[in-house]
């Protein structure tokens, strides 16, 4: 699980299982595998950092 920040400032938790693609256009847009999309402003970047470090807390290694 990991937190992000939608475009109205809006702190929500996703499940970082569930994300398929993470666009940049110009914002932020992850789409999960529900087919639900979440406009954030959070770079790919960083949701990407956010979910190796996730992975890393609860055991799982990322190379």
């Amino acid at each position: 699980m990991i937190y992000v920040t939608k475009l109205n400032n809006e702190e929500i938790v996703i499940n970082s299982d569930l994300i398929e693609v993470i666009e940049e256009t110009p914002n932020t847009i992850i789409t999960l595998t529900t087919g639900k999309k979440i406009i954030t402003k959070d770079s790919s970047k960083d949701i990407i950092d956010k979910v190796i470090t996730y992975k890393r807390t609860i055991g799982i290694e990322i190379q």
